[in-house]
């Protein structure tokens, strides 16, 4: 299939359309900047486009078999000068299923949205959250639009960990130097609590497998390791060749408490349904062997 990775500059639907195309599958990546030079995604073709601000022409979009759509917004994408909940609103509740029409009315037949694990794995964060509420709707105003001209699905994911060759996430780059040591005098801890994670790889061979076997109008709630949050550092403690950091309740410079939706203390686990898992065909407990892939990637070299 030809397939358009909208959000394929960054690390989740880069490492998506890198895994697509060693299926055989012909790739394009649309970001609204081309892929970091010296990155294996900078051989892909690239096409410029925002979605949020609806720019891509019906015949740019005419061109593709199918879409996988990795470009939620989220609380790094919020303009400086723009409220947040006004953001959510645009770019996700929106934007998404505007986009998701707009590809369906230039003849794209298959569509996948990486979507968020918050409205499935803990819809009780959805009344004081407008971001995971604007993720809901997204996912929901996609897959409204499935009909038998156009397969549309969703894959929910958890916090994401990953990394792809020549592409620099700063946040993970910082995970390592902060497990080096290299952050002094900031204290080594974890704060209370936990989530469920998923490797990049499992999340490309998740949407992989959406596209080929996955039911329209289903939102699938994808996932690998429940891992506290000490449990989480520790994996880049021991890559990095040290101890894993005691657990302090208090917030973390690394990992604040916006980011941790349940609140610091509590945990969002959950065992993904094994028929669906088995359906999409990825892999689990790929944790540990990534957090190593990633540490070698960005260790400070002596």
């Amino acid at each position: 299939m030809k397939i358009l990775v909208v959000g394929g500059t960054g690390m989740i639907g880069g490492h998506a359309a890198l895994h697509l195309q060693s299926l055989g599958h012909d790739l394009t990546i649309a970001a609204r900047k081309p892929a970091a030079a010296g990155s294996a995604l900078a051989e892909l073709p690239f096409l410029a486009g925002d979605y949020v601000a609806n720019d891509f022409t019906r015949e740019e979009l005419s061109g593709f078999d199918a879409l996988v759509f990795a470009a939620g917004n989220d609380v790094r994408h919020v303009p400086a000068d723009e409220d947040a909940d006004a953001h959510w609103v645009r770019a996700n509740a929106k934007g998404v299923p505007r986009f998701f029409a707009a590809a369906r009315d230039a003849g794209i037949r298959h569509a996948v949205n990486v979507g968020s694990f918050y409205p499935q794995a803990a819809p009780d964060v959805l009344p004081s959250s407008s971001y995971a509420r604007s993720r809901k709707m997204s996912d929901d105003g996609a897959r409204a639009l499935a009909s038998p001209e156009f397969r549309v699905m969703s894959v929910n994911a958890p916090f994401v960990v990953g990394s792809v060759p020549g592409l620099v996430v700063p946040m993970f780059e910082a995970y390592t130097r902060y497990a080096e040591g290299l952050f002094a005098p900031m204290p080594a801890f974890a704060p209370p609590g936990g989530v469920n994670f998923i490797s990049a790889q499992s999340l490309s061979e998740a949407i992989a497998g959406a596209l080929e076997h996955g039911q329209s109008d289903v939102a699938y709630l994808v996932g690998d390791e429940n891992l506290t949050y000490q449990d989480y550092f520790g994996h880049f403690f021991r890559a990095a060749g040290k101890d894993a950091p005691p657990i302090i309740d208090q917030e973390h410079p690394m990992l604040p408490d916006a980011a941790l939706l349940a609140g610091r203390g509590n945990s969002i686990f959950y065992e993904p349904d094994p028929a669906e898992a088995a359906l999409l065909g990825y892999r689990r407990n790929d944790i540990a062997r990534t957090v190593d892939e990633i540490v070698s990637q960005y260790r400070t070299k002596a």
